[in-house]
Protein backbone atom coordinates (compact mmCIF):
# COMPACT_ATOMS: atom_id res chain seq x y z
CA UNK A 1 0.00 0.00 0.00
CA UNK A 2 1.06 3.64 -0.47
CA UNK A 3 4.55 3.42 1.65
CA UNK A 4 5.80 6.78 0.93
CA UNK A 5 3.12 8.07 2.58
CA UNK A 6 3.69 6.21 5.49
CA UNK A 7 6.84 7.22 6.19
CA UNK A 8 5.62 10.71 5.60
CA UNK A 9 3.82 10.24 9.06
CA UNK A 10 6.09 7.89 11.20
CA UNK A 11 3.19 7.95 14.15
CA UNK A 12 1.19 6.02 11.85
CA UNK A 13 2.92 2.88 12.10
CA UNK A 14 2.39 -0.23 10.37
CA UNK A 15 -0.70 -0.09 8.34
CA UNK A 16 -1.76 -3.40 7.62
CA UNK A 17 -3.63 -5.44 10.81
CA UNK A 18 -1.22 -8.05 11.41
CA UNK A 19 -2.09 -12.24 11.87
CA UNK A 20 -1.28 -14.38 14.63
CA UNK A 21 0.26 -17.56 13.44
CA UNK A 22 -1.46 -20.15 16.18
CA UNK A 23 -2.06 -23.20 13.90
CA UNK A 24 -5.58 -24.64 15.03
CA UNK A 25 -4.99 -28.27 13.11
CA UNK A 26 -8.47 -29.28 14.69
CA UNK A 27 -10.65 -26.86 12.68
CA UNK A 28 -8.78 -28.19 9.10
CA UNK A 29 -11.01 -31.02 7.73
CA UNK A 30 -10.33 -32.40 5.02
CA UNK A 31 -11.82 -30.82 2.26
CA UNK A 32 -15.53 -32.49 1.01
CA UNK A 33 -15.31 -35.01 3.67
CA UNK A 34 -18.08 -34.21 5.98
CA UNK A 35 -20.84 -36.26 5.83
CA UNK A 36 -24.48 -34.88 5.87
CA UNK A 37 -26.29 -36.08 9.01
CA UNK A 38 -29.88 -35.60 9.50
CA UNK A 39 -31.92 -32.26 7.99
CA UNK A 40 -28.14 -30.11 8.00
CA UNK A 41 -27.89 -27.55 5.30
CA UNK A 42 -25.38 -28.03 3.14
CA UNK A 43 -23.09 -25.13 2.75
CA UNK A 44 -19.70 -24.92 0.93
CA UNK A 45 -17.27 -22.46 2.10
CA UNK A 46 -14.52 -20.94 0.12
CA UNK A 47 -11.23 -19.68 1.52
CA UNK A 48 -7.94 -18.73 -0.09
CA UNK A 49 -5.50 -20.97 1.33
CA UNK A 50 -3.21 -23.08 -1.00
CA UNK A 51 -1.40 -19.93 -2.88
CA UNK A 52 1.47 -20.68 -0.91
CA UNK A 53 0.90 -16.89 0.78
CA UNK A 54 1.03 -17.23 4.39
CA UNK A 55 -1.50 -13.84 4.36
CA UNK A 56 -3.50 -15.87 2.62
CA UNK A 57 -3.67 -19.18 4.56
CA UNK A 58 -4.16 -17.47 7.94
CA UNK A 59 -7.24 -15.09 6.51
CA UNK A 60 -8.51 -18.46 5.36
CA UNK A 61 -8.70 -19.92 8.76
CA UNK A 62 -9.97 -16.88 10.62
CA UNK A 63 -12.89 -17.68 8.34
CA UNK A 64 -13.25 -20.98 8.62
CA UNK A 65 -12.83 -20.38 12.50
CA UNK A 66 -15.87 -17.92 11.92
CA UNK A 67 -17.52 -19.88 10.38
CA UNK A 68 -17.55 -22.76 12.76
CA UNK A 69 -17.95 -20.28 15.88
CA UNK A 70 -20.89 -19.04 14.15
CA UNK A 71 -22.54 -22.65 13.27
CA UNK A 72 -22.15 -23.24 17.10
CA UNK A 73 -24.32 -20.19 18.21
CA UNK A 74 -27.53 -21.31 15.95
CA UNK A 75 -28.86 -23.19 18.14
CA UNK A 76 -31.39 -26.27 16.48
CA UNK A 77 -29.69 -25.46 13.15
CA UNK A 78 -26.90 -28.00 12.00
CA UNK A 79 -24.95 -26.68 8.99
CA UNK A 80 -23.15 -29.76 6.71
CA UNK A 81 -19.58 -27.17 6.25
CA UNK A 82 -17.60 -28.10 3.46
CA UNK A 83 -14.27 -26.18 3.17
CA UNK A 84 -12.63 -25.68 -0.51
CA UNK A 85 -9.66 -23.86 -1.35
CA UNK A 86 -9.25 -21.43 -4.31
CA UNK A 87 -5.56 -20.33 -3.96
CA UNK A 88 -7.51 -16.84 -4.20
CA UNK A 89 -7.54 -17.61 -7.89
CA UNK A 90 -10.91 -17.37 -10.50
CA UNK A 91 -10.00 -20.28 -12.43
CA UNK A 92 -9.81 -22.53 -8.59
CA UNK A 93 -12.57 -20.85 -7.19
CA UNK A 94 -14.89 -21.14 -10.34
CA UNK A 95 -13.60 -25.04 -10.20
CA UNK A 96 -13.98 -25.42 -6.27
CA UNK A 97 -17.70 -23.92 -6.72
CA UNK A 98 -18.52 -26.75 -9.33
CA UNK A 99 -17.09 -29.21 -7.19
CA UNK A 100 -19.16 -27.81 -4.01
CA UNK A 101 -22.78 -28.21 -5.92
CA UNK A 102 -21.62 -31.55 -7.57
CA UNK A 103 -21.10 -32.61 -3.43
CA UNK A 104 -24.73 -30.78 -2.97
CA UNK A 105 -23.94 -27.30 -1.65
CA UNK A 106 -27.30 -25.21 -1.51
CA UNK A 107 -25.40 -21.99 -0.88
CA UNK A 108 -21.80 -20.99 -1.17
CA UNK A 109 -20.01 -18.51 1.31
CA UNK A 110 -17.44 -16.74 0.03
CA UNK A 111 -14.73 -16.17 -1.41
CA UNK A 112 -13.00 -13.34 -0.46
CA UNK A 113 -11.56 -11.51 -3.67
CA UNK A 114 -13.95 -10.00 -6.55
CA UNK A 115 -12.21 -11.68 -9.45
CA UNK A 116 -12.94 -15.04 -7.78
CA UNK A 117 -16.27 -14.41 -6.54
CA UNK A 118 -17.21 -13.33 -9.94
CA UNK A 119 -15.75 -16.59 -11.59
CA UNK A 120 -17.55 -18.51 -9.03
CA UNK A 121 -20.72 -17.40 -9.27
CA UNK A 122 -20.51 -17.65 -13.16
CA UNK A 123 -19.55 -21.17 -12.64
CA UNK A 124 -22.71 -22.22 -10.52
CA UNK A 125 -25.11 -19.98 -12.12
CA UNK A 126 -26.73 -22.24 -14.00
CA UNK A 127 -27.55 -24.94 -11.46
CA UNK A 128 -29.37 -21.97 -9.84
CA UNK A 129 -26.95 -21.53 -6.54
CA UNK A 130 -26.42 -18.49 -4.49
CA UNK A 131 -22.75 -17.38 -4.15
CA UNK A 132 -22.66 -15.27 -0.65
CA UNK A 133 -19.47 -13.47 -1.60
CA UNK A 134 -16.90 -11.69 1.39
CA UNK A 135 -16.14 -8.56 -1.15
CA UNK A 136 -17.38 -5.92 -0.93
CA UNK A 137 -16.91 -4.42 -4.77
CA UNK A 138 -20.56 -4.09 -6.21
CA UNK A 139 -19.56 -4.58 -9.38
CA UNK A 140 -19.45 -8.25 -9.23
CA UNK A 141 -23.32 -8.22 -7.75
CA UNK A 142 -26.02 -9.12 -9.28
CA UNK A 143 -27.56 -12.38 -10.71
CA UNK A 144 -26.65 -15.41 -8.08
CA UNK A 145 -23.62 -13.40 -6.98
CA UNK A 146 -24.07 -11.09 -3.36
CA UNK A 147 -21.92 -9.44 -1.50
CA UNK A 148 -21.50 -9.20 1.93
CA UNK A 149 -18.72 -6.61 2.92
CA UNK A 150 -19.14 -3.25 3.45
CA UNK A 151 -19.95 -1.02 0.43
CA UNK A 152 -19.04 2.53 0.04
CA UNK A 153 -22.90 3.13 -1.35
CA UNK A 154 -23.84 2.28 2.56
CA UNK A 155 -21.26 3.98 4.59
CA UNK A 156 -21.46 7.16 2.29
CA UNK A 157 -25.14 6.99 3.03
CA UNK A 158 -24.86 6.55 6.77
CA UNK A 159 -22.48 9.71 7.09
CA UNK A 160 -24.23 11.78 4.93
CA UNK A 161 -27.37 11.51 6.38
CA UNK A 162 -25.50 12.48 10.03
CA UNK A 163 -23.85 15.27 8.94
CA UNK A 164 -27.11 17.14 6.78
CA UNK A 165 -29.28 16.44 10.18
CA UNK A 166 -26.69 17.93 12.35
CA UNK A 167 -26.28 21.05 10.05
CA UNK A 168 -23.21 20.39 7.53
CA UNK A 169 -25.45 20.50 4.33
CA UNK A 170 -22.96 21.73 2.39
CA UNK A 171 -20.14 19.16 1.65
CA UNK A 172 -16.69 19.16 -0.18
CA UNK A 173 -15.59 15.88 -1.69
CA UNK A 174 -11.63 15.42 -1.53
CA UNK A 175 -10.61 12.53 -3.29
CA UNK A 176 -7.59 10.41 -4.75
CA UNK A 177 -7.45 10.46 -8.33
CA UNK A 178 -7.44 6.88 -8.64
CA UNK A 179 -10.26 3.71 -9.06
CA UNK A 180 -10.70 3.37 -5.26
CA UNK A 181 -10.78 7.69 -5.03
CA UNK A 182 -13.13 7.72 -7.86
CA UNK A 183 -15.54 5.02 -6.63
CA UNK A 184 -15.84 6.55 -3.44
CA UNK A 185 -16.64 10.35 -5.04
CA UNK A 186 -19.52 8.80 -6.98
CA UNK A 187 -20.54 6.95 -3.77
CA UNK A 188 -20.41 10.19 -1.70
CA UNK A 189 -22.03 12.12 -4.48
CA UNK A 190 -25.05 9.35 -4.26
CA UNK A 191 -25.52 9.83 -0.45
CA UNK A 192 -24.85 12.97 -0.19
CA UNK A 193 -28.07 13.45 -2.63
CA UNK A 194 -30.09 11.06 -0.89
CA UNK A 195 -29.73 12.95 2.92
CA UNK A 196 -30.56 16.42 1.19
CA UNK A 197 -27.73 17.51 0.89
CA UNK A 198 -25.28 19.57 -1.46
CA UNK A 199 -22.25 19.22 -3.34
CA UNK A 200 -20.14 22.19 -3.20
CA UNK A 201 -16.89 21.69 -4.60
CA UNK A 202 -15.07 18.40 -5.36
CA UNK A 203 -11.27 18.64 -5.24
CA UNK A 204 -8.73 15.43 -5.91
CA UNK A 205 -4.98 14.58 -6.03
CA UNK A 206 -2.44 12.45 -8.09
CA UNK A 207 -2.13 9.67 -5.74
CA UNK A 208 1.60 10.18 -4.65
CA UNK A 209 3.33 12.02 -2.00
CA UNK A 210 4.31 15.08 -4.35
CA UNK A 211 0.60 14.98 -6.13
CA UNK A 212 -0.76 15.72 -2.25
CA UNK A 213 1.30 18.56 -1.57
CA UNK A 214 1.08 20.45 -4.56
CA UNK A 215 -2.89 20.14 -5.00
CA UNK A 216 -3.86 20.58 -1.18
CA UNK A 217 -3.52 24.45 -1.45
CA UNK A 218 -6.30 24.54 -3.80
CA UNK A 219 -8.36 22.24 -2.51
CA UNK A 220 -8.26 24.32 1.09
CA UNK A 221 -9.23 27.15 -0.92
CA UNK A 222 -11.86 25.70 -2.70
CA UNK A 223 -13.43 24.71 0.84
CA UNK A 224 -13.34 27.85 2.34
CA UNK A 225 -14.89 29.87 -0.95
CA UNK A 226 -17.68 27.55 -1.24
CA UNK A 227 -18.22 27.43 2.44
CA UNK A 228 -17.80 23.87 2.94
CA UNK A 229 -19.45 22.85 6.20
CA UNK A 230 -17.82 19.34 5.48
CA UNK A 231 -14.69 17.59 3.99
CA UNK A 232 -16.10 14.19 2.90
CA UNK A 233 -12.52 12.02 2.21
CA UNK A 234 -12.12 8.97 0.51
CA UNK A 235 -8.18 8.70 1.80
CA UNK A 236 -7.42 5.95 4.04
CA UNK A 237 -4.96 5.18 6.60
CA UNK A 238 -2.88 3.03 4.89
CA UNK A 239 -2.82 5.86 2.27
CA UNK A 240 -3.37 9.21 1.49
CA UNK A 241 -5.42 9.94 4.78
CA UNK A 242 -2.34 11.37 7.07
CA UNK A 243 -0.97 13.50 4.86
CA UNK A 244 -4.37 15.04 3.06
CA UNK A 245 -5.49 16.09 6.78
CA UNK A 246 -2.30 17.25 8.45
CA UNK A 247 -1.86 19.63 4.96
CA UNK A 248 -5.79 20.37 4.98
CA UNK A 249 -5.75 21.91 8.54
CA UNK A 250 -1.93 23.42 7.93
CA UNK A 251 -3.83 25.41 4.98
CA UNK A 252 -6.38 26.98 6.91
CA UNK A 253 -9.05 24.34 6.59
CA UNK A 254 -9.30 23.21 10.09
CA UNK A 255 -11.01 20.56 11.63
CA UNK A 256 -12.58 22.60 14.54
CA UNK A 257 -14.27 24.84 12.05
CA UNK A 258 -14.83 22.55 9.24
CA UNK A 259 -16.21 18.74 9.99
CA UNK A 260 -14.23 16.17 8.42
CA UNK A 261 -16.05 12.99 7.34
CA UNK A 262 -14.18 9.58 6.75
CA UNK A 263 -15.49 7.09 4.30
CA UNK A 264 -12.97 4.38 5.55
CA UNK A 265 -12.28 3.28 9.10
CA UNK A 266 -9.95 5.56 10.78
CA UNK A 267 -9.41 3.80 13.88
CA UNK A 268 -6.93 0.95 12.06
CA UNK A 269 -4.48 0.68 12.94
CA UNK A 270 -4.65 2.19 16.21
CA UNK A 271 -1.67 4.67 15.51
CA UNK A 272 -3.61 6.45 13.57
CA UNK A 273 -5.88 7.63 16.44
CA UNK A 274 -2.72 9.83 17.45
CA UNK A 275 -2.98 12.24 14.27
CA UNK A 276 -3.50 15.50 14.93
CA UNK A 277 -4.83 16.00 11.72
CA UNK A 278 -7.69 13.39 12.45
CA UNK A 279 -8.98 14.89 15.30
CA UNK A 280 -12.62 15.65 15.26
CA UNK A 281 -13.53 13.61 12.33
CA UNK A 282 -15.88 11.10 12.33
CA UNK A 283 -16.53 7.91 10.53
CA UNK A 284 -18.73 5.01 10.34
CA UNK A 285 -17.92 1.56 11.83
CA UNK A 286 -19.81 -1.88 12.81
CA UNK A 287 -21.98 -2.05 16.11
CA UNK A 288 -18.78 -1.87 18.23
CA UNK A 289 -20.19 -3.81 20.85
CA UNK A 290 -21.14 -6.47 19.39
CA UNK A 291 -17.73 -6.54 17.57
CA UNK A 292 -15.83 -6.62 20.89
CA UNK A 293 -18.43 -9.52 22.20
CA UNK A 294 -17.14 -11.64 18.49
CA UNK A 295 -13.13 -10.59 19.30
CA UNK A 296 -13.44 -11.96 22.88
CA UNK A 297 -15.29 -15.20 22.00
CA UNK A 298 -13.01 -15.80 19.01
CA UNK A 299 -9.63 -15.34 21.31
CA UNK A 300 -11.16 -17.14 23.66
CA UNK A 301 -11.83 -20.27 21.43
CA UNK A 302 -9.14 -19.93 19.12
CA UNK A 303 -6.32 -18.07 20.82
CA UNK A 304 -5.53 -15.31 18.37
CA UNK A 305 -7.47 -11.95 17.61
CA UNK A 306 -10.31 -12.64 14.58
CA UNK A 307 -9.04 -10.91 10.84
CA UNK A 308 -11.81 -8.00 10.76
CA UNK A 309 -13.11 -10.21 6.82
CA UNK A 310 -13.63 -13.21 9.65
CA UNK A 311 -16.76 -11.33 11.16
CA UNK A 312 -18.28 -11.41 7.36
CA UNK A 313 -18.00 -15.13 7.21
CA UNK A 314 -19.89 -14.86 10.58
CA UNK A 315 -22.67 -12.88 9.48
CA UNK A 316 -23.16 -14.93 6.42
CA UNK A 317 -23.68 -18.70 8.76
CA UNK A 318 -25.75 -16.16 10.75
CA UNK A 319 -28.02 -15.31 7.86
CA UNK A 320 -27.99 -18.92 6.28
CA UNK A 321 -29.06 -20.02 10.08
CA UNK A 322 -31.86 -17.57 10.63
CA UNK A 323 -33.42 -18.89 7.10
CA UNK A 324 -32.71 -22.23 7.92
CA UNK A 325 -34.66 -22.09 11.34
CA UNK A 326 -37.75 -20.50 9.58
CA UNK A 327 -37.88 -23.27 7.20
CA UNK A 328 -37.21 -21.68 4.03
CA UNK A 329 -34.51 -22.28 1.30
CA UNK A 330 -31.29 -20.04 -0.24
CA UNK A 331 -33.36 -18.71 -3.40
CA UNK A 332 -32.97 -14.62 -4.23
CA UNK A 333 -36.07 -14.45 -2.19
CA UNK A 334 -35.45 -15.59 1.16
CA UNK A 335 -32.10 -14.48 1.11
CA UNK A 336 -33.17 -10.68 0.29
CA UNK A 337 -35.86 -10.99 2.64
CA UNK A 338 -36.43 -7.04 4.03
CA UNK A 339 -36.08 -7.99 7.98
CA UNK A 340 -32.86 -8.91 7.19
CA UNK A 341 -30.51 -10.57 9.88
CA UNK A 342 -27.91 -9.99 12.93
CA UNK A 343 -24.38 -11.01 12.95
CA UNK A 344 -21.73 -9.80 14.77
CA UNK A 345 -21.05 -6.54 12.60
CA UNK A 346 -24.70 -5.68 13.53
CA UNK A 347 -27.99 -5.74 11.78
CA UNK A 348 -27.46 -6.45 8.06
CA UNK A 349 -29.80 -7.10 4.89
CA UNK A 350 -28.93 -8.73 1.24
CA UNK A 351 -30.40 -6.00 -1.78
CA UNK A 352 -31.95 -7.47 -4.84
CA UNK A 353 -29.02 -5.37 -6.58
CA UNK A 354 -26.74 -8.16 -4.97
CA UNK A 355 -25.28 -5.45 -2.65
CA UNK A 356 -26.32 -5.16 1.20
CA UNK A 357 -27.13 -2.93 3.89
CA UNK A 358 -25.76 -2.37 7.09
CA UNK A 359 -26.95 -0.90 10.45
CA UNK A 360 -23.04 1.58 11.05
CA UNK A 361 -22.46 3.68 13.88
CA UNK A 362 -20.87 6.71 13.91
CA UNK A 363 -17.58 7.39 15.97
CA UNK A 364 -15.35 10.61 16.35
CA UNK A 365 -11.67 10.82 17.08
CA UNK A 366 -11.47 12.92 20.18
CA UNK A 367 -8.00 13.00 22.44
CA UNK A 368 -6.66 10.68 20.49
CA UNK A 369 -9.39 7.88 21.28
CA UNK A 370 -12.79 6.79 19.22
CA UNK A 371 -15.82 8.24 20.81
CA UNK A 372 -19.17 6.53 19.82
CA UNK A 373 -21.37 10.04 18.82
CA UNK A 374 -24.35 7.88 17.09
CA UNK A 375 -25.10 3.91 17.71
CA UNK A 376 -25.79 1.68 15.01
CA UNK A 377 -29.89 1.01 14.82
CA UNK A 378 -29.91 -2.71 15.85
CA UNK A 379 -33.25 -2.80 13.46
CA UNK A 380 -34.21 -1.68 10.20
CA UNK A 381 -36.35 1.42 10.24
CA UNK A 382 -34.31 3.20 13.08
CA UNK A 383 -32.55 6.39 13.28
CA UNK A 384 -29.78 5.19 11.31
CA UNK A 385 -31.93 4.50 8.25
Amino acid sequence: MFSVLRNARKSLGQAVLALSAVVLAACQPSVGTTVPTGNAVPVALLVPSGSGQASDQLLARSIENAARLAITDLGGVQIDLRVYPTAGQPGQASAAAQQAVADGAVVILGPVFAEEANAAGVAVASAGVNVLSFSNNPAIAGGNVFVLGPTFDNTARRLAGYAVRNGQSKIMIVHDRNAQGEAGRTAIQRGVAAAGGSIVATGSYEFSQNGIVQAIPAIAGQAKSTGAQAVFLTADTAGALPLVTQLLSENGVSPATTQYVGLTRWDIPAATLSLPGVQGGIFAMPDPALFAQYQARFQAAFGEQPHPVSAIAYDGIAAIGALAKQGRGMDRASLTQGAGFVGVNGVFRLLNDGTNERGLAIARIQNNAVTLIDPAPRSFGGAGF
